[in-house]
């Protein structure tokens, strides 16, 4: 039996609304574990740190941490 017009158009309206929230929920995963790598490459840096002798020892900054979490990115995408 063939939709009506009215229900193909609720149904197409039902497949768009829920292929956004798949699309919203992957936005969302991508950003929370490219929090827990940054978090990682940050916990990394600062124990590489506490290690080293004072003479040694450098500033972690912020492009510190990010690079750390592009190499770890990388390396887990490879």
């Amino acid at each position: 039996m063939a939709l009506t017009e009215e229900q193909q158009a609720i149904v197409e309206q039902q497949n768009a609304i829920e292929q956004n929230r798949i699309t919203l929920q992957a936005v969302e995963t991508a950003k929370s574990r490219k929090m827990e790598t940054l978090r990682m490459a940050k916990e990394i840096l600062v124990e590489n740190r506490r290690t080293q002798a004072a003479a040694d020892a450098t500033d972690i900054t912020a492009s510190a941490v990010t690079t750390l979490a592009t190499d770890l990115t990388a390396f887990v995408n490879s």
